[in-house]
């Protein structure tokens, strides 16, 4: 049995096929593009490109693995599991994937691109939960604290806290812009970073309970930039915020909730820094959590994580 996963995110469009097995077939995916200087694309625009572009990547899909196979078309219809929960983006998966499932004759499946993310983590990490467990969805157009657990098809989710304004991955875009990187400036800014000298520089770290806030170091960040600091230290500082930040708020949230397992998802999951300095502060003995990273490659936006979530149903 193949299942084919589709996914339109903001700015990547995805496909993937597994097996019943969980094992990774095929998968396919394309960055959308965004003009050099811009920080993102509009929805409307988002949605006119994955138009475009989700044709070819099934096409490349198809190309290895027949059409023939697939016995069912799961897909990312929104961002969350809650009511309410909405992006033009993904009325571009939904559409298509419905479309797909009606001509092959086969059932299809609703998830969400949050549920995608933690399947795709716990899969790439190799780990299977054996109760609830915490987890951080950190990217461009998410940042939350979660409390999880599996049930069939996807996953029961209690969100903790998040951010009050700017997602960590705007954090990441905007100071990277401002650096001249390209968007998105995750991958760009990690390695600048890595030439960052002796002296330091700092953005301060906003926490309030669950809740954080990265409108503050943004703001900061173009400041020093503008002021002439060097654009390694700032990005370096970058991280250190975002690390601090998620430090600050996953400390309380092991004791309070109990739950010493935390699953780390989302494109800036990615930043091998963040996850150096995570183990380091949150494994030690003092705290005792037990951090589970999706593998970099498949920690940015993928449908692999949608397609295994077919494998139940």
């Amino acid at each position: 049995m193949a299942i084919l996963g589709i996914d339109t995110s903001a700015y990547t469009c995805s496909a993937a096929v597994v097996g019943q097995d969980g094992e990774l077939l095929t998968a396919n995916r394309r960055l959308l593009p965004v003009p050099p200087g811009e920080r993102g694309l509009q929805q409307g625009t988002a949605v006119f490109h994955h138009v475009q572009i989700l044709p070819e990547v099934l096409a490349e899909i198809f190309a290895a693995i027949p059409p023939a196979r697939i016995r069912r078309v799961v897909a990312a219809v929104k961002p969350r599991p809650v009511e309410g929960s909405y992006m033009p983006v993904f009325t571009v998966a939904a559409g298509q994937g419905r479309i797909l499932a009606a001509a092959l004759g086969v059932p299809f499946q609703a998830t969400t691109h949050q549920e995608g993310h933690l399947q795709a983590g716990l899969w790439s990490a190799g780990w299977q939960p054996l109760g609830p467990f915490l987890a951080v969805h950190l990217s461009g157009g998410t940042s939350e604290v979660l409390r999880v657990e599996e049930r069939p098809g996807g996953f029961s989710i209690a969100k903790l806290g998040g951010t009050l304004d700017l997602h960590a991955g705007q954090l990441v875009d905007r100071a990277g812009v401002l650096m001249g990187l390209p968007f998105p400036a995750g991958p760009a800014l990690e390695g600048l970073a890595r030439e960052a000298g002796p002296a330091k520089v700092r953005l301060t770290s906003a926490v309030r309970g669950y809740n954080f806030s990265f409108s503050g170091p943004a703001s900061q960040a173009e400041r020093l930039l503008a002021a002439g600091a060097a654009p390694a230290a700032v990005a370096r500082a970058v991280e250190q915020c975002i690390a601090n930040t998620l430090e600050r708020v996953l400390r309380p949230a092991v004791e309070a909730n109990g739950l010493q397992d935390i699953l780390i998802v989302g494109g800036v999951a990615a930043n091998s820094y963040l996850r150096q300095r995570l183990r380091h502060r949150l494994e030690h003995p003092a705290v005792g959590a037990r951090l589970h990273f999706a593998a970099p490659e498949h920690s940015s936006d993928n449908a692999i994580g949608v397609a295994l979530l077919g494998r139940e149903q």
